[in-house]
C-alpha cells in the first residue's frame, strides 16, 4: 500500500515542484491550500508513478486529488496505484477535485461511476490581463472606484511583501482586525489562517503585496503560481477605505501576473457576499471541480442471487449454514491454499457469527459477493467474487469442504459463477490465482480459464467475455 505523509510547513517545500508546473488551473492544485486549510482536509502525499497523489479525509470519506505528474510521470500508472491502494484498504476511489480538463479521461476509464459537479465549489477565472487593466465599458465600475480611491490617498502605493516586512503585517492585522465584522467560528478561523500563510513568505513559494499609504498598510494579498495560473489564496484589506480592494486586486495583478494567463480567485464556498464580488470582477470562466465516486458491478445487484448447475444450488448463506462454514472457514489444511490465515487476518475479536457476518458486510459494502455451494440443500463450500480492479474486473476464489472433495463440485461451482459474472453481472474479465504446487487447484482452473502466467509464487488465469 501507498505510504502518505501529512502535510506540513515543511512538507510544502516538497510539494512545490509538482504544483509549480501542474496545469489545472484550479485552487486545490497548489501548495498553499493543502498547508492552509490542512486541518479541514486532513491532506496527505505520496509520490508514486512519478506522481504527487495527495489523499483527504472530509466527513470521515477518503478521497483523492487528481495525480499531478512530475517529469515524467505517469498519470494513468498512477491512477491504477490508486485503485490497487483502495482495494487493498476496503474503500472506494473517490476523486473529489477532478479539473474538466481530465475529466473525460476518467468517464471512460470506470464503466461504472457516478459524477457531481456542484456550481458552489467552482472557482473564478480571470484573464491576467483583464484584471491588471480593466480595460472597456464593462470594468468602468472598477475604475471610478479605483479612481476615487486613488484621489482620497493620494501617494499609496503597491510594494511587494517579504519575511521581513514583518512589523507592517503586524501592524495590518490590528487594523484589520479592528474592522472586522464576521463573527462567525468559520470566519475567525479563514482569517487566523490567512494570517499565518503570510509568516511563510521566506520559502520562496508565494507572491505577497500589498498598498501602502502613510506608512501603514490598507491591503494585502498572497498567491501562488501553478503553471499558467495565478492562485490567490488570500486578499484582504481595510474597508473603511473605499475603493482599495479593486485598486489591490489591479496592482497585484498588474505586478505578479505577467507571467500568467490565468489569475483564479477561488471559490466562493456558499458566501453570498462574495459570489457577487467575484461576479462583479467579471470571470472568464468557472472552473469546475468534477467528484469521481467509483462504482462496481456489484451495485447493481439488490440481492444475492441463486445459481443451479446440474448438480448444484449456489445461493446466499443463511444462519443454518453457520457450523458448516465455520468448519470451512477454520480448517487450517484448505486454507493453507486459500492464502487466509483468520489468526492474524481477523477484522474483529473470533465468534460464532464472525464469518458469516463479515460476508454480509462485504456485500453490503459490495466488495465481494459470497455464493454458498449446495449439495442437496446441504452447504459444502463457497465460491466467491472480490478484489475488483473498478475497471470491470473481478478476482474469483472457490473451496470446497474436504469430504466432498474429488468429485468435480469445486470446478462445476467455479464455472457457473464465473459464466454468471461475465455474462449476468457483466465484468469483463474474472482472474483466479493458485499456488504452484497446488495441483488439484490447477487442474481445476485450467479446465475453466485461461492459463496466463506463473510466478515464483502463483499460476495465473482469466476468464474474458
Amino acid at each position: 500500500m501507498l505510504n502518505f505523509t501529512p502535510v506540513t510547513a515543511e512538507a510544502m517545500t516538497l510539494l512545490r515542484p509538482y504544483y509549480e508546473t501542474c496545469t489545472y488551473r484550479l485552487c486545490e492544485y497548489s501548495a498553499g491550500v493543502k498547508y492552509m486549510w490542512r486541518d479541514h482536509l486532513h491532506s496527505e502525499y505520496a509520490i508514486a508513478d512519478g506522481c504527487l497523489i495527495i489523499r483527504n479525509r472530509l466527513d470521515g470519506v477518503t478521497q483523492f486529488d487528481y495525480p499531478i505528474p512530475g517529469p515524467g510521470g505517469d498519470v494513468d500508472a498512477a491512477l491504477t496505484t490508486l485503485e490497487d491502494d483502495c482495494r487493498q484498504r476496503g474503500v472506494r476511489p473517490i476523486f473529489s477535485v477532478v479539473p474538466e480538463s481530465e475529466a473525460g479521461k476518467l468517464a471512460l476509464r470506470w464503466p461504472r461511476v457516478t459524477i457531481t459537479n456542484e456550481r458552489v465549489w467552482k472557482d473564478y477565472l480571470y484573464h491576467a490581463e483583464d484584471l491588471a487593466r480593466f480595460a472597456g465599458r464593462r470594468y468602468s465600475g472598477q475604475r471610478n472606484h479605483i479612481n476615487k480611491f486613488n484621489k482620497e490617498h493620494p501617494g499609496a502605493e503597491f510594494i511587494p511583501l517579504t519575511a521581513e516586512d514583518s512589523a507592517l503585517l503586524e501592524t495590518f492585522w490590528a487594523d484589520y482586525g479592528a474592522e472586522f465584522q464576521k463573527q462567525s467560528p468559520g470566519a475567525k478561523r479563514e482569517l487566523a489562517l490567512a494570517q499565518e500563510m503570510f509568516t511563510h513568505l521566506d520559502t520562496g513559494i508565494f507572491r505577497a503585496g500589498g498598498i501602502l499609504w502613510q506608512g501603514r498598510l490598507l491591503a494585502v494579498a498572497l498567491a501562488e503560481k501553478c503553471g499558467d495560473t495565478l492562485v490567490c489564496h488570500v486578499e484582504k484589506a481595510l474597508y473603511s477605505h473605499a475603493g482599495v480592494y479593486p485598486a489591490m486586486v489591479q496592482l497585484f495583478a498588474g505586478y505578479y501576473g505577467g507571467d500568467c494567463r490565468w489569475i483564479n480567485r477561488e471559490d466562493d464556498g456558499r458566501d453570498r457576499g462574495l459570489r457577487t464580488s467575484k461576479l462583479q470582477y467579471l470571470p472568464a470562466e468557472l472552473g469546475g471541480k468534477m467528484r469521481f465516486e467509483v462504482g462496481c458491478e456489484l451495485d447493481a445487484l439488490r440481492h444475492i442471487p441463486e445459481l443451479t448447475t446440474e448438480r448444484l444450488t449456489l445461493s446466499p448463506f443463511t444462519d443454518a449454514d453457520k457450523a458448516a462454514y465455520n468448519a470451512l472457514c477454520l480448517d487450517d489444511r484448505r486454507n493453507r491454499w486459500w492464502g487466509y490465515d483468520y489468526r492474524t487476518d481477523l477484522k474483529e475479536p473470533l465468534t460464532e457469527d464472525y464469518f458469516l457476518d463479515v460476508t454480509r458486510q462485504d456485500f453490503e459494502n459490495r466488495i465481494a459477493i459470497n455464493f454458498a455451494v449446495r449439495l442437496e440443500g446441504q452447504c459444502i463450500g463457497e465460491v466467491v467474487l472480490y478484489n475488483g480492479d473498478w475497471r470491470g474486473s473481478m478476482e474469483q476464489g472457490c473451496r470446497i469442504a474436504p469430504e466432498y472433495a474429488g468429485h468435480g463440485y469445486g470446478t462445476e461451482a467455479f464455472a457457473a459463477v464465473a459464466d454468471w459474472a461475465l455474462y449476468q453481472l457483466g465484468l469483463t474479465r474474472v482472474v483466479a490465482k493458485c499456488y504452484r504446487e497446488n495441483t488439484p487447484s490447477f487442474k481445476m482452473l485450467s479446465s475453466c480459464m485461461r492459463h496466463t502466467r506463473d510466478d515464483e509464487t502463483f499460476q495465473y488465469f482469466e476468464k474474458l467475455v
